[in-house]
């Protein structure tokens, strides 16, 4: 099981990015994938989810409206489209994918410390 995250980037407040999900080793359309983010000195906390099994989604409330989460079949691939970026969503990103979750509808109380396969980080600065 393999997943690797990139896209992030410097970007300025109201800016956007998108950020990718490559996958590998399992079949991405049974499972779910998580987005999560780290800012320095602070705990890993759940942004969204995408629930290929059903195409449910999750967001955590302070991104509602701004992020959006895709997926595309024939690359095995999950999508983080971030619009609107502030200040506060700097951090570093990461995806992941736990083969026990069935639903973006769980990801809400779902603790990152659950979740068994994780791509490396990738940096989203939003600064001016």
């Amino acid at each position: 099981v393999q997943l690797q995250a990139s896209g992030g980037g410097l970007v300025q407040p109201g800016g956007s990015l998108r950020l990718s999900c490559a996958t590998s080793g399992f079949a991405l359309h049974h499972y779910t994938i998580g987005w999560f983010r780290q800012a320095p000195g602070k705990e890993r906390e759940g942004v969204s989810c995408f629930s290929s099994s059903d195409g449910s989604t999750y967001y955590k409330d302070s991104v509602k409206g701004r992020f959006t989460v895709s997926r595309d079949n024939a690359k095995n691939t999950v999508y983080l489209q971030m619009n609107n970026l502030k200040p506060e969503d700097t951090a570093v990103y990461y995806c992941a994918t736990d083969f026990e979750i069935r639903g973006a509808r769980y990801c809400d109380n779902y603790h990152y410390t659950r979740w068994d396969y994780w791509g490396q980080g990738t940096l989203v600065t939003v600064s001016s």
